[in-house]
């Protein structure tokens, strides 16, 4: 079956868009983005599902480590979670006695999430241990080129 003249000329204006798209200069910087983070993520999280908490679980206990707790709203700020998914992993770590829900007397419309004795134990075991787990890799990267990473980082993290 032969396509209009008209289709095919989209699909050829329609390839050549993407392409140029594709080649644009910082996609490059993306790839290696996207590609350190995976790394990074895979590294770190395959440690994290060894001491039986997934990575958000973690990041949650090593957040109100050191703390008396936090509002759901500032845990949300200092996590890589959402705030839509903040609920469900207090909830999960509920479940596993890690942590609980207390309601401050200052504003009875919010909670606060607090570590509980279990929980403490779990971060002071979990962290120290997840940070050398961490440094293996970081070790080898000079204090020089440390601050250039975090630079430029922070540079492209402003650009958003």
């Amino acid at each position: 079956m032969n396509q209009s003249p008209e289709k095919h000329l989209s699909e050829i204006n329609s390839t050549s868009i993407t392409g140029v798209a594709a080649k644009q200069p910082f996609m490059a910087t993306v790839r290696e983005l996207v590609w350190a983070y995976q790394s990074f993520r895979s590294y770190s999280d395959t440690q994290i599902r060894q001491m039986g908490l997934t990575s958000s679980q973690f990041d949650i206990i090593s957040t109100l480590g050191n703390t008396s707790g936090m509002t759901f709203n500032k845990l949300a700020e200092k996590t890589l979670t959402t705030k839509g998914e903040l609920t469900g992993i207090i909830d999960r770590l509920e479940k596993k006695g890690l942590v609980r829900r207390e309601v401050p007397q200052e504003d009875r419309r919010s909670f606060i999430a607090v570590l509980t004795p279990a929980g403490e134990k779990v971060f002071t075991e979990t962290f120290p241990a997840h940070i050398s787990h961490l440094k293996q890799r970081f070790d080898n990267l000079t204090g020089e080129e440390l601050q250039q990473i975090q630079a430029a980082l922070a540079k492209l993290k402003n650009l958003f």
